[in-house]
């Protein structure tokens, strides 16, 4: 069946129509026999590429403080860099982008007791805090891949609080969408009125997705998506690059990481997909010109968690900063001259 989202007063209530939605399949990644022998704990809950590996957490227990990596097709387990002191509950991990002032794939693991973000580097030889002081523990953290919030880092509590983090670590309120906010993503294309790159995030308790915009105004989109887990929208570009490594990635706790292979959202690029962790159902949320779409194209085998998609964009190396680029290019200016002054040099030798 598909849900309709009907406009009321800028909320889209919900009615029933029919779907011929194409259903999304998912297969092991991450197994819970290698999480258990690296690890000693399968319950996956974070998960991120980071350009030559994929970074994973667990939920509580055993080495919940303990970061993992796997090799680009889910195996070869090892734990990374140092475990993390007085982290308990769920660590939300990301990798940064290369852009906005943040190095190219370093990992950012947020902490929901400590409600602090710590950096390790690429290659696990540093780490130490990056955020502190935030209001209420970290829920998920995302890097504006468009620029509309400055390519910084954003970061969601469990008040509901949703922060803009430049790359020296400095925190500022975006935001309050008053409850608990656990998803996050920003949309790559117009989306019903909302504009290309806007922040969308989705709050499990209500169902609600909420759309924020870079002055931090908070407007409800979307309702009727019961708990609400996660948002990613499907980029316009997903499959584009044949590379196997494309896809869906998500935590199914408590047993393993899965994935689902990029062409079966061929149907859907540039909508948004949205999880419940209460029914596991994965919902599409489509904009068709006058109204937002829902339909259920999906189940999870066990109880979703975080998620990511990774595309050619982000398996391509960074786009190096304008004042990279300026270097480089002064560089190019100077070696005519510099070969026209050896020339010369040799000639009067």
């Amino acid at each position: 069946m598909r849900t309709k989202l009907y406009p009321l007063v800028g909320v889209f209530a919900l009615a029933t129509v029919a779907s011929t939605a194409q259903a999304i399949s998912f297969n092991p990644f991450v197994t819970s026999t290698d999480l258990a022998t690296s690890v000693g704990n399968t319950a996956a809950i974070g998960f991120a590429y980071a350009g030559d590996k994929f970074v994973g957490s667990v939920y509580y227990g055993t080495n919940n403080n303990q970061l993992y990596t796997s090799n680009l097709t889910g195996g070869s387990l090892a734990t990374f860099g140092a475990p993390i002191p007085g982290f308990s509950g769920e660590i939300y991990v990301s990798s940064s982008l290369g852009i906005g002032g943040y190095g190219p794939r370093d990992i950012f693991a947020g902490s929901e007791a400590a409600g602090t973000v710590v950096r390790i580097a690429h290659d696990g030889s540093s780490q130490g805090n990056f955020v502190t002081g935030l209001q209420g523990g970290v829920r998920s953290l995302a890097f504006d891949p468009y620029g509309l919030y400055g390519n910084q880092m954003i970061v969601a509590t469990n008040q509901g609080k949703i922060y803009q983090v430049s790359n020296t670590g400095t925190a500022t309120l975006l935001a309050n969408v008053g409850e608990d906010a656990e998803g996050l993503s920003f949309t790559p294309q117009n989306f019903g009125g909302y504009a290309k790159g806007t922040l969308f995030v989705a709050s499990e308790g209500s169902g609600v997705l909420r759309a924020i915009t870079p002055g931090g105004t908070v407007t409800t989109a979307v309702t009727g998506l019961p708990g609400a887990e996660m948002v990613s929208f499907v980029p316009l570009n997903l499959g584009s690059s044949g590379n196997p490594v494309e896809g869906f990635y998500a935590a199914s706790y408590p047993q393993n990481v899965i994935k689902a292979p990029a062409s079966d959202f061929t149907p859907y690029i540039g909508d948004a997909v949205v999880t419940s962790e209460t029914s596991g159902s994965v919902y599409r949320v489509h904009w068709n010109g006058s109204a937002f779409d829902n339909s259920v194209i999906g189940h999870f085998p066990a109880q979703p968690e975080d998620g990511i998609f990774v595309t050619a964009d982000v398996i391509k190396p960074p786009i190096p900063e304008p004042e990279v680029w300026a270097m480089a290019l002064a560089g190019l200016l100077v070696l005519p001259f510099s070969r026209r002054w050896r020339r010369a040099r040799r000639q009067a030798d």
